[in-house]
């Protein structure tokens, strides 16, 4: 017993010695670890988001305008929004505009043929016509030059100011044609009847902007006539025959194979218009065509080695891509056509049975110094009797022994031959192919209406012009082909040209009423091959991250924009004209790109009738599908639309100002008011719309005074902290008021029309708006404006809240508002919060002063507001306290979205037009663009980080009725183990796996 005893007594000593060991230990490690009190960092979380809402709510005037609409809660009617009913409405307003744009091109075919009809060809013509590059030019006498005559040009505020003469047209001729050739001064002549269709049409039309002819001699009829300018070498190489407009009228769709002579006989010049051949001919297909280049000698050479066996369709990166392959080419060996011929026809045959690619007509391009044979045994197995395929044959350099064999090949294959001997003659040569592709078109008289997707044709001196001053115009154009009606060229099918008209996308926008989409909804339509024509994201969002890689905007396609349909289902629909519903969960970015608002959208679809297009609707769910209907009298409404503080959104289409020429000075609220008043009875007005602008204007009027009395009151807002108030209603309605001098405003273009994202616009709610319409009702949202200038930081804080008429989630919400303060006030209203601590002595045990903790205060999507270090503010917080940040997104308290997807892959294999859109053979990368989100139900985090021989503690802790955080973050213990979170664009490179097609 007593040795048990010695034995138990043995061992608890020794586990006191190892206890006590042990813990000491412990006490040094943790012993490292700054202990920062939970309870003293909700205290001043407490504090400064008690005193800054107080703050935001006052000077806003949230409170009061919360209870103005609740006053008028029972005197509206609130309704669900029918998506369906909706989309199939604007379809038909934008089915109507089409057509008007659409009559007044067929008015201009009718009479360009009719012209022509009557015209007769006279090789002697002399004819002073008015040359677009000539007009008012002088020579050193002070006489105006030949085609250079007096041509009366003013300022147009329809065509945005540029000097036009809306009486005429004039000509643009191509620097690389006589602009007296026989032909040209022929077709100039009798286009001429075109001025007076061009005049009345546009008498008809006020909305319509260019008419033109492109003739397929080569000239270019524009109206209204406008000055032409040479780049710096003199040059304009402008040809409309190169245009998609021009190609897509002329020819239908088709499927192209072109061989390249690569034997040793090409080698030097002829190898060089061999490849400019080449180039010339991509420049004539379209997105409704598609093609493969092959290079020939002893073997076959597929100059994309990917593609081989296949075709791509001919849009703008598929065909970039192949150019720059055309200059590994070189030339040797022994020229074997006859492979060339069977391999080009086999491709051919084998695509057409896919029922893939324009399933249409079908083409071989021969570009060659010489054949040997007429290989009519190949023509004979693959091509005859039927002559689907048409071989067109170009014989390179000046001699022309083998010319008579690659005629015979053109014209046994309903082909044709030319020769091209220089540099210069290719482009006049590969038009030519065009005329005999459009032959099936001319013969029955197929006046198709075509309509190209979005693009921006910078060659055009408008285009440019306004470039200068605007930024990039985007616009799609509508045109018709024109045929000789004479009888004896009739069966020849001769084609004259392609008149057209461009309407710019804000055209089409006025067709879609913001209002009734709500805060994040937006339309927008595609084509029939899924190219954008529409869309809230085609367009220049921000400079600084350069995200959008198509300068152009040519041939972007809707799942670039609508990344996060993976599978094409929306997008596939659309394309096959369906009408229906679809419904995913988006993450749309704001604020030059680097903040995410994640919603579901519910997406409504159907065709517009008459046209090759498609139209979508997104409605966000909750308060985006609902509306509320207001009533007040106009007596009313026109009272409260007085006050000087009122604006209503320019972008909007309240009044169609554009149908008379004495409207177009009128501001849209100019417009209301005297159409209200019966003074212009021939504006056309959304009387709905009015009608809620009315009723805004009443609720929202107190404001102003509510305002003014802050102002008046000398004792409020003595340091001018606050130097903004504004508000927005769901009809585009706001009022600012401000609280210090306009040359005072620390942010001259806040709420101007230089801060796109912050007004509204005709596809978007301000920014402001957007982000408080998703805060938890009565919270407000804090954020610092990004500058596009690294260098120059914002020095203001915008506040905003939402306002809406019932507390559940659908309720539409009706208004916002908000302030802006100067952000050296917000951040020491930040700094007297953080030095407060509940002990009774006043001494705190913890203090942002204090040198071993440094203090943040970030927003819900991680950038920086306060911080010790100025520098730092509006950095992302992961840059600076990376190990932090790191810690939160392990824990959930934030989370990584990827927020946009770019295919960087420099070619696409779309298998076909109008049906499903096969995935790319080829897709080298994705690119990344990460943006973070807090969790909404975490409202304060506690945190250890294991770093390399210490811990690093940290508190997370909400501020009450915002989207702040105040971040107190240990600074005795270093992580420089831990590399910094960032919000650089991360690329992902895949192995590429082919496959036969």
């Amino acid at each position: 017993m007593l040795e048990n005893l010695n034995l138990l007594r043995a061992f608890w000593g020794l586990f006191f010695i190892f206890w006590t060991a042990f813990n000491t230990a412990l006490v040094d490690v943790v012993g490292s670890e700054q202990q920062i009190p939970l309870s003293v960092v909700k205290l001043w979380a407490s504090a400064f988001g008690g005193e800054i809402k107080s703050i935001a709510a006052k000077y806003s005037g949230s409170q009061l305008l919360q209870k103005k609409y609740k006053e008028y809660e029972k005197d509206v009617a609130i309704e669900e929004i029918d998506g369906l009913q909706l989309v199939k409405k604007l379809a038909k307003n934008m089915e109507e505009m089409f057509h008007k744009k659409s009559e007044a091109v067929r008015r201009l075919v009718e009479a360009a043929e009719d012209a022509y009809l009557k015209h007769e060809f006279d090789a002697d013509l002399q004819y002073e016509y008015f040359n677009a590059v000539l007009i008012n030019e002088r020579d050193e006498e002070g006489n105006y030059l030949e085609l250079g005559k007096e041509f009366i040009l003013v300022p147009n505020d329809h065509f945005n100011n540029l000097p036009v003469n809306i009486s005429l047209s004039d000509v643009q001729v191509p620097t690389n044609m006589y602009n007296k050739d026989p032909a040209i001064v022929n077709g100039v002549y009798w286009s001429e009847s075109l001025n007076k269709v061009f005049v009345d049409n546009f008498d008809r039309d006020p909305s319509l902007i260019w008419q033109y002819f492109g003739s397929a001699k080569g000239f270019f009829r524009q109206y209204p006539g406008i000055k032409w300018e040479p780049d710096e070498n003199g040059v304009i190489a402008f040809d409309c025959r190169n245009r998609k407009w021009y190609i897509q009228a002329a020819t239908s769709p088709k499927d192209v194979v072109i061989l390249v002579d690569v034997s040793g006989s090409m080698k030097g010049l002829r190898l060089t218009i061999a490849k400019q051949t080449v180039s010339s001919i991509l420049d004539t297909l379209g997105d409704d065509d598609f093609f493969n280049i092959i290079a020939y000698n002893e073997e076959l050479h597929y100059v994309e080695p990917c593609l081989n066996g296949t075709l791509v369709q001919a849009d703008r990166a598929n065909k970039e891509h192949f150019r720059e392959h055309l200059d590994k080419l070189f030339a040797k060996g022994i020229g074997m056509l006859d492979i060339a011929l069977n391999e080009a026809f086999n491709m051919l045959n084998e695509f057409n049975h896919t029922g893939q690619g324009s399933i249409c007509s079908q083409a071989i391009m021969l570009i060659t110094d010489g054949a040997v044979d007429t290989y009519d045994t190949i023509f004979a197995k693959y091509n005859w009797p039927d002559r689907k395929v048409r071989i067109f044959t170009y014989l390179i350099g000046r001699e022309a022994a083998f010319a008579d064999n690659l005629k015979w090949m053109a014209c046994a294959n309903k082909g044709f031959f030319t020769q091209i001997s220089t540099l210069a003659d290719v482009q006049e040569n590969v038009m030519e192919y065009l005329h005999v592709l459009s032959r099936p078109k001319v013969i029955d008289q197929e006046h198709d209406v075509v309509w190209t997707e979005a693009y921006v044709d910078s060659t055009l001196p408008q285009a440019q012009k306004l470039a200068d001053d605007q930024g990039l115009v985007l616009m799609t154009t509508v045109a018709m082909p024109v045929f000789s009606k004479q009888n004896e060229t009739r069966s020849k099918g001769i084609l004259l040209g392609v008149v057209g008209t461009d309407v710019p996308v804000k055209e089409l926008l006025k067709t879609i009423p913001k209002y009734k989409l709500g805060i994040h909804g937006y339309a927008f339509a595609i084509t029939n091959n899924g190219y954008i024509l529409t869309h809230p994201e085609l367009r220049p969002l921000y400079e600084e991250g350069k995200k959008r890689r198509k300068p152009n905007y040519s041939s972007v396609d809707l799942s670039e924009v609508e990344w996060e349909d993976r599978d094409d289902v929306l997008r596939n629909a659309m394309v096959n004209r369906k009408t229906g519903k679809f419904s995913m969960e988006v993450k749309k970015t704001v604020d030059k790109g680097k903040r995410v608002l994640v919603m579901t959208n519910d997406y409504y679809y159907t065709d517009i009738k008459g046209t090759p297009f498609s139209l979508g609707v997104a409605l966000s769910r909750g308060h985006g599908k609902y509306f509320f209907r207001g009533n007040v009298t106009v007596e009313e409404g026109l009272h409260d639309l007085e006050h000087p503080d009122v604006s209503l959104a320019d972008e909007w289409s309240y009044c169609n100002t554009d149908l008379h020429p004495e409207h177009r000075q009128m501001t849209q609220l100019e417009a209301i008011k005297r159409y209200l008043t019966g003074k212009e009875p021939l504006l056309q007005c959304d009387k709905e719309l009015i009608q809620e602008v009315l009723f805004d204007a009443v609720v929202s009027a107190p404001i102003e005074a509510y305002w003014t009395s802050l102002a008046l009151n000398k004792s409020e807002n003595s340091d001018k902290g606050v130097e903004v108030a504004f508000l927005g209603t769901r009809t585009g309605l706001s009022r600012i008021n401000l609280f210090v001098g306009p040359e005072q405003l620390t942010n001259q273009d806040f709420l101007t029309a230089e801060d796109k994202e912050n007004i509204f616009n005709a596809d978007h709610f301000p920014l402001w708006y957007r982000r408080a319409a998703e805060q938890i009702p009565g919270s407000f949202v804090y954020s610092i404006p990004f500058s596009t200038e690294t260098a120059n930081k914002s020095n203001v804080v915008t506040a905003s809240t939402a306002i809406q008429l019932l507390d559940d989630r659908k309720s539409p919400v009706v208004a916002a508002v908000g302030i802006q303060m100067k952000l050296e006030f917000f951040q020491r209203k930040f700094w007297t919060a953080s030095r407060q601590c509940a002990s009774l002595d006043g001494r705190c045990a913890i203090s942002c002063d204090d040198e071993s903790i440094n203090c943040y205060l970030i927003d819900n999507n991680g950038f920086i507001l306060v911080s010790e270090d100025y520098r730092q503010t509006g950095n992302f917080f992961g840059e600076v306290e990376g190990a932090v940040m790191n810690k939160l997104l392990t824990m959930g308290s934030f989370k990584r979205f990827l927020v946009e997807f770019n295919l960087c892959s420099w070619w696409h294999s779309d298998l076909t037009a109008k049906a499903q859109r096969l995935k790319q053979t080829l897709e080298p990368c994705d690119t990344e663009y990460p943006a973070f989100v807090s969790e909404r139900t975490i409202k304060e985090t506690t945190g250890n980080i294991a770093c390399d021989d210490c811990f690093k503690s940290f508190v997370i802790q909400q501020i009450p009725s915002s989207n702040l955080f105040m971040v107190v973050v240990d600074n005795e213990c270093f992580c420089d183990s831990v590399p910094p979170i960032t919000m650089a664009p991360i690329e992902i490179r895949y192995i590429l796996l082919f496959a036969k097609l």
